[in-house]
């Protein structure tokens, strides 16, 4: 017994100091969130990632957050290092990798609490998170930044005058005085930018990791990882597969960049090539490169077809973007297509639809859009802050406008977990009421005779 106890002794040891050092998440209402986060996240399960959306953050949603399980492989929680009733900011580390990000949670109290913010900012390697408080000189510095960068590039100078003005009256007003926190103050920034552009493009980022004032040209050990994880990620496509009717159905959440994800694309468009119907879920897409929204859609014309043009303000330049001459593998030409839409999608996913429709190439069903026809690029506005300033305007060629501040409305308006049912009937009716017609050319059968 007194040789089992001098081996099992130090494992129990071990043990006890591991129990020791597990943190410990807080009795209070942004605790709560943080642990039936962490517990519905990390368990992989989409019945209880759907209920912890469905009562702690309606703003998610099931896949988007299944998706990012699916990369991270879920969380461990490593430390606390902040806790207030309404407030909590964590450190912790992906399962899948050694990467480690800084959490930022704030809640609303209720029971249960929910989710008014959750920033998860990833923390570059070797780099040490800054506990920034802000006062009155770093603030204003921020906000001299974002002016600035609004009168240089903001794509509507008009409405970056106003948006200019807003700000300052609200120094003036003293209404950022009391903020002392970085989140909370690009939070607050954000939602008074959008107030007078209702630009949701637009948006005010916080960082704990200090940024150098020039941005760096990537490494190419940088350009390793950026596109190992694209294919990690499979270059956003969720889901290929064939439905029942013979109906093709591609779900993909953001349009990658072409040079990088051309092959998986073209993959997931041979998959369905033989198909008698063909649709596309956009209902989680939240945009990406241009480029890639015209490498998809030039499957699906068989002429040169103008989609798409952005205007660029500060350069005072305007670019067209047509389908492609070349396509790898068969063109689907022939397929009836169509489109699910959610609130959430949002710009590139929103140019896929508005170029589709405006050029009657497919039926959208879902819901309206989120209204974001602004590409955008970011300018660090002070050491731990950055503005993301949309630059350029897109410009329909049949419609000489585009979605901005509207959407696109589907041609089939019905709640979006309703969108691929309904469409799948669309699709059904549309191949039986195709193949029901003779084809083109076949002789016409004379009329019966008449009955004597």
């Amino acid at each position: 017994m007194r040789s089992l106890l001098r081996c099992f002794l130090p494992l129990l040891l071990l043990a006890s100091h591991a129990c020791a050092q597990q943190p410990v998440i807080p009795d209070t209402p942004a605790g709560h969130a943080l642990q039936a986060w962490l517990d519905a996240f990390n368990s992989g399960d989409r019945a209880r990632i759907e209920a912890y959306v469905k009562t702690v953050d309606p703003s998610k949603t099931a896949d988007a957050l299944i998706s990012f399980r699916n990369q991270t492989g879920g969380f461990d929680l490593l430390s606390i290092e902040s806790s207030e009733p309404l407030h909590i900011r964590v450190r912790v580390r992906e399962k899948n990798s050694a990467t480690t990000a800084l959490g930022d949670l704030i809640v609303k109290a209720g029971n249960p609490p929910t989710v008014e913010s959750f920033d998860l900012h990833a923390a570059p390697p070797g780099a040490t998170p800054a506990n920034v408080v802000l006062d009155a000189a770093l603030r204003q510095r921020v906000i001299d930044g974002i002016d600035s960068n609004l009168d240089e590039y903001y794509v509507d100078a008009a409405l970056a005058k106003q948006m200019i003005d807003a700000l300052n009256a609200h120094v003036k007003a003293g209404d950022y005085n009391a903020i002392a926190d970085g989140d909370a103050f690009a939070g607050k920034l954000t939602d008074d930018l959008r107030a007078v552009s209702h630009d949701h493009h637009l948006r005010v980022n916080f960082t704990p990791f200090k940024m150098p004032p020039r941005p760096e040209e990537p490494s190419a050990d940088d350009i390793a990882r950026m596109h190992q994880q694209m294919f990690r990620d499979n270059c956003a496509f969720d889901k290929v597969e064939i439905l029942p009717g013979n109906i093709g159905y591609i779900k993909f959440d953001g349009f990658m960049p072409v040079d990088v994800c051309a092959p998986t694309a073209a993959a997931a468009m041979a998959f369905v090539a033989h198909t008698d119907a063909l649709i596309f879920d956009l209902r989680d897409n939240g945009g990406g490169h241009p480029e890639m929204v015209s490498f998809i859609a030039s499957y699906l014309f068989d002429h040169p077809t103008h989609l798409n043009d952005l205007y660029n303000r500060h350069e005072n330049t305007t670019t067209q973007f047509w389908t492609l001459p070349y396509v790898p593998g068969e063109r689907l030409t022939a397929q009836p297509v169509f489109v699910l839409t959610a609130k959430r999608t949002f710009s590139g996913g929103e140019e896929f639809c508005y170029d589709l429709k405006t050029q009657k190439r497919a039926t959208l069903v879902g819901e309206t859009t989120g209204g974001g026809a602004h590409p955008v690029s970011g300018h660090l506005v002070a050491d731990y802050f950055m503005v993301g300033v949309p630059f350029a305007s897109a410009i329909n060629p049949i419609t000489k406008t585009n979605w901005e501040g509207t959407g696109v409305e589907p041609d089939v308006k019905v709640p979006a977990a309703d969108a691929l049912a309904t469409a799948e009937k669309l699709a059904a009716e549309t191949i039986h009421e195709a193949k029901s017609k003779p084809p083109a050319g076949a002789p016409v059968p004379p009329p019966p005779p008449p009955l004597s």
